[in-house]
């Protein structure tokens, strides 16, 4: 199948679900995650209607950007970002998805600040309690949600998470029900500087799932594209 049919299909299961979860389907979106896709698949993508394109990798972001790649689509960063590439990043997308640790926090808003800018942002959630992930802990969220007024060049615009790998459909429910609820908690608590505007889960696997546990938006990459090959050479 091609691109265009994959997205297709893909937006045909969406509207499916939400409706089956009683949600108005126009209220989530599909983002592309385009890793290790090249210019022509990204812009493929986004003829065939896709919201957004979300990046995994600095340089190949810059590198689509120079190619005109995700002309007619914002422009996500989705993947773990590196401090020390902050500014190659910020001011760049339309929003930072994977923003999974205060220290990177502060150093995408002091680079707004540099630009005079104020960049969104989601907040990443290790959901899963997992070591080999990145992100900030359900736990963490008391304390950090309220110093969220004091970064006046980020907005918090959302919450972002990957569940932990599964085998079977439906074991990551549990996960996204967990983000939910925070969300809801979130927004009944009005913090300065923090909306819940996107609630950004599930992937090509769980989409399903994470829509009828109330996502928002879903990053989308090899039910897209097909399967990513490791073995090429990619910038």
């Amino acid at each position: 199948m091609s691109i265009q049919d994959n997205v297709a299909a893909i937006k045909a299961r969406m509207r499916q679900a939400a409706l089956e979860a009683g949600r108005d389907p126009e209220s989530i979106l599909l983002c592309a995650a385009t890793k290790m896709n090249d210019a022509d698949a990204v812009r493929q993508a986004i003829a065939a209607g896709v919201d957004c394109c979300g990046e995994n990798r600095v340089q190949e972001l810059v590198q689509k950007q120079a190619q005109n790649a995700y002309e007619g689509a914002p422009v996500h960063f989705i993947g773990h970002l590196q401090t020390n590439k902050v500014k190659q990043v910020v001011g760049k997308v339309d929003l930072i998805q994977s923003v999974d640790s205060l220290r990177l926090l502060e150093a995408v808003n002091k680079e707004a600040a540099r630009q005079s800018i104020i960049q969104d942002i989601l907040l990443e959630i290790n959901i899963g309690n997992e070591e080999s992930k990145t992100g900030f802990l359900l736990e963490d969220m008391d304390t950090l949600l309220p110093k969220m007024a004091e970064y006046g060049n980020i907005h918090v615009r959302g919450l972002m998470a990957i569940p932990p790998i599964s085998h079977n459909s439906g074991d990551n429910r549990k996960f996204f029900e967990k983000i939910y609820t925070l969300s809801v908690d979130i927004t009944a608590k009005k913090y300065d500087n923090v909306s819940v505007d996107v609630i950004s889960m599930g992937m090509s696997d769980d989409y399903a799932d994470a829509i009828a546990c109330g996502s928002t938006m879903i990053r989308v990459g090899t039910a897209i594209f097909g399967a990513r090959n490791y073995t090429k050479t990619h910038p």
